[in-house]
């Protein structure tokens, strides 16, 4: 059986978790989903999302079709409650024997490590575009006023186009993949990520470390992390370096940044506002043309 852990948490700044994980060894299915929306909303879309792709791979559906039946199933709870705003992000794993599939739709992301990490997965956000094109840097990218901004969600409205994004590949001895929302990677970059990683010597461990981490950061929204596979074997010649990481990394969970702490990360519902006011904006520009 494939080596996991996960866990989620609440966060600092906030009294309720909307994150969900699902996992499913059975169908070597592993995802986490970050929900948004008023009151508790974004805690039913997430769960939602989940169960339904869930679901969904278990009668056979690809995995890219089971996230869009998920997206299909929140917009009718939407219908059915008559309003309301809900909505979700998603990263998923399907692992079939080591042949794996990632497939996502927001900003929450998936991760390889191997002794260095490597993001797999692309926001969908403007910014991220940005990146791609060269126009901005990924130091400019991690600061950047709009990084929360999606250009994808789940739910929402039926007048957003969701195109999963997706990737495959072949899990190796000594490889994981690392599914999180964005609680932990507004809080800790790539370079810490990997730093407490590799200091821990299992998935559990690794867990735990990152979520302590962004929660010693500032936890300034929920977080939620999943790590699948065993972590690369430990070389004899390096074992005082992994030491020296792990002091490193425990240094740093024991020391709060105060301008961290003091800060706000932008809430969830900025997010799905945003999205419903450039539908919004689209829709007034069709009827001025219609007049005019």
């Amino acid at each position: 059986m494939t080596k996991f852990a996960a866990s989620s948490h609440p966060g600092r700044k906030r009294d309720h978790n909307e994150d969900y994980y699902k996992v499913d060894t059975d169908l070597g299915l592993w995802l986490v989903a970050d929900g948004v929306g008023g009151h508790a909303d974004g805690e039913v879309a997430s769960r939602i999302i989940g169960d339904t792709v869930r679901q969904k791979v278990a009668d056979g559906v690809a995995l890219v079709d089971g996230v869009l039946h998920a997206h299909d199933a929140v917009l009718e709870e939407i219908r059915r409650r008559e309003g309301g705003n809900m909505g979700s992000t998603v990263v998923a794993l399907k692992l079939d024997g080591d042949a794996y599939e990632v497939t996502w739709v927001g900003d929450s992301r998936a991760y390889l490590y191997d002794g260095e990490l490597t993001q797999l997965t692309r926001d969908h956000n403007p910014v991220s575009e940005l990146l791609l094109r060269g126009v901005i840097t990924a130091e400019q990218a991690a600061t950047h006023p709009d990084r929360h901004v999606l250009s994808q969600s789940l739910g929402v409205s039926d007048s957003i186009k969701v195109s999963p994004g997706s990737v495959r590949g072949r899990l190796k001895p000594g490889q994981q993949i690392i599914l999180c929302s964005d609680g932990l990677t507004d809080e800790l970059d790539d370079a810490s990520i990997a730093a407490r990683m590799s200091a821990e010597p299992t998935p559990k461990e690794q867990v735990n470390s990152l979520v302590n981490g962004a929660l010693h950061a500032g936890g300034r929204d929920n977080v939620t992390v999943v790590v699948i596979g065993s972590p690369p074997p430990s070389d004899p010649k390096h074992e005082h370096a992994s030491e020296k990481r792990r002091s490193v990394a425990t240094q740093e969970m024991a020391a709060i940044d105060d301008d961290n702490m003091a800060g706000h990360a932008p809430s969830h519902d900025t997010k799905i506002w945003f999205l419903l006011s450039v539908m919004g904006a689209v829709a007034l520009l069709w009827v001025l043309l219609r007049i005019f």
